[in-house]
């Protein structure tokens, strides 16, 4: 079981860094090229750019829960909710952590 994960080719671990305006501010997001993969992938089925999904993602959670303190954690942890969903698409309630 572990040489699937051991055998993963480190291109899709290696960092990419992508520009993009967050409420009108430049700023840089550095992500696993694996994760930018899941968000392209989600930011299509919801008819928008990655850049266009991650800036209104962004503003929605900072409209529920204030600043957050590591954005990018963040879309990591969606991109595994994504993963989740896909695999069981239980209802989301049922996933949240308390």
């Amino acid at each position: 079981m572990c040489h699937f994960f051991a055998n993963q080719h480190p291109e899709s671990y290696a960092f990419e860094t992508r520009s993009i305006r967050l409420n009108g501010q430049s700023t840089s997001i550095r992500l696993e090229k694996m994760f930018w993969r899941i968000l392209e992938e989600i930011a299509g089925q919801q008819g928008m750019s990655v850049p266009r999904f991650i800036s209104t993602l962004h503003g929605e959670v900072l409209n529920l829960w204030g600043e957050v303190a590591n954005f990018t954690s963040h879309l990591r942890c969606i991109c595994v909710a994504a993963l989740e969903t896909r695999a069981d698409p239980a209802e989301p309630e049922k996933r949240q952590v308390a």
